[in-house]
């Protein structure tokens, strides 16, 4: 592991840890060089399925471009980077578990929609903006109403509950 502060190779592991559910280790090194600790992070590395683009076009799987994209739809949102890297996980999780060799991008922007739908409706609409690539605003607010009627549909369970009342 090259050291991010004088670039030199040598280094050593000071200590490690599990993180994030046992499915990372974070390795702390001192660069023997400058004697400079910084942080690392390993993981296992699955055979990751090949992306068919929307043109035909192929490529290999690259898990900081849905990093990127989601850090753009969080900009300015109240969430941490464990927010984002929980989704990236799922949704490749979902991906390896199907055991595919190709998977359509479009199948992945959809799982990403879908978990962003449940966890902020900002970050949804941000991210489906760019997806979905609108070509005018009527497109936009129709992507809006469908999110506000989803959101209509499931309200109605949650109104026709019996109020509690609390005894004090």
């Amino acid at each position: 592991m090259r050291c991010p502060y004088c670039a030199k190779l040598s280094n050593r592991v000071v200590d490690s840890r599990l993180a994030k559910d046992g499915g990372l280790i974070r390795r702390r090194r001192e660069c023997e060089a400058c004697s400079r600790r910084f942080t690392t992070y390993e993981r296992v590395e699955l055979q990751t399925p090949q992306v068919v683009k929307k043109d035909g076009r192929r490529e290999e799987y690259q898990r900081t471009k849905l990093i990127a994209g989601l850090k753009k739809a969080f900009e300015k949102r109240p969430y941490g980077t464990e927010v984002l890297e929980a989704i990236c996980e799922e949704v490749e999780k979902k991906f390896q578990e199907r055991g595919d060799r190709e998977i359509q991008s479009r199948e992945i922007g959809e799982e990403v929609m879908a978990r962003l739908q449940k966890t902020d409706e900002v970050a949804y609409v941000r991210f489906a903006s760019v997806y979905r690539s609108f070509r005018d605003i009527n497109e936009f607010m129709r992507e809006l109403k469908d999110l506000l009627n989803e959101k209509e549909k499931a309200a109605p369970a949650k109104r026709n509950s019996p109020p509690i009342h609390r005894r004090d």
